[in-house]
């Protein structure tokens, strides 16, 4: 009997726990649902619901103001909020997957779920944005039960065929560009390999332009603000009751002594052997 309960423990099958909450981390029903939302006390990967706020979030494509919004500053307006939220987060450790969801329902709309490699490096990103704030709203973070986002995420959507759209009770992961995501997940690759984490000039000059051009980009802020020149910087929008939380450069890390080779550390225990012997 526990191993068929064991078995079917999350799949439609189970009538006592959630499938959707468990394979996605959040369920239409919400508190309502006849079944069980077991919510994890400790998980990898924490959920800030419905933190991104899409710049035709009441007319697809439209702005507030009922004017048609070109698709590349959408991407723009996307790319720049991403990036904002994996260098806060990333301060606490090791991001493996950032998936912000394309969805429309009430449940899933700019839910932001960031899975980190270690379960104290999300703990300590759960603790440390408790009573946070975003572009003047309060962050929702809890832990999620999602670790395989295989299982969430719509196979349909990535293959543009999936018929229920925005509604569909499945992630549609919305998606960055490819500079992008090499820019922010090769940093863990580079480091591994021992190479400077510094950029390089061409990247820091296309940075520069890129921001020249977003402070231009009137709808990016809605009204509060403008973009970021002549705004604050990336970072005074988190956080915690109007004090500006970061600013100045990190500490430069102590560079870590050469290594030697095997030839020369067996050169050094030899000599030490010999003036062992001579004493």
């Amino acid at each position: 009997m526990a191993e068929h309960l064991a078995s079917i423990f999350g799949t439609e099958k189970d009538r006592v726990n959630c499938p959707f909450y468990f394979k996605i981390g959040a369920c239409r029903h919400g508190d309502r649902c006849s079944r069980i939302h077991n919510r994890p006390t400790i998980s990898p990967t924490i959920v800030l619901m419905n933190m991104y706020q899409r710049p035709d979030m009441i007319t697809p494509g439209v702005d507030a103001q009922g004017q048609p919004i070109d698709p590349r500053k959408m991407q723009e307006h996307f790319e720049d909020f991403y990036e904002d939220i994996f260098e806060e987060l990333s301060k606490f450790g090791e991001i493996e997957t950032l998936n912000v969801c394309d969805n429309l329902s009430d449940h899933m709309i700019g839910n932001v779920y960031v899975q980190f490699r270690e379960e104290d490096q999300a703990a300590a990103a759960h603790t440390a944005l408790q009573g946070r704030f975003y572009s003047g709203r309060l962050i929702i973070v809890d832990f999620s039960p999602v670790t395989d986002f295989r299982e969430a995420t719509c196979r349909q959507y990535e293959e543009n065929t999936c018929t229920r759209g925005g509604h569909c009770n499945f992630m549609h992961v919305k998606q960055i560009g490819k500079d992008l995501r090499k820019k922010l997940f090769g940093r863990y690759r580079r480091s591994q390999r021992g190479r400077s984490r510094s950029p390089s000039p061409h990247h820091r000059r296309e940075r520069r332009d890129r921001d020249d051009y977003r402070g231009r980009d009137d709808f990016r802020r809605g009204g509060g603000g403008g973009g970021r020149r002549g705004g604050s910087s990336r970072h005074e929008r988190h956080d915690d009751g109007g004090r500006r939380r970061y600013g100045g450069s990190p500490p430069r890390r102590a560079r870590s002594p050469v290594r030697e080779n095997s030839e020369e550390r067996r050169a050094k225990i030899e000599q030490w052997n010999r003036e062992r012997e001579t004493k």
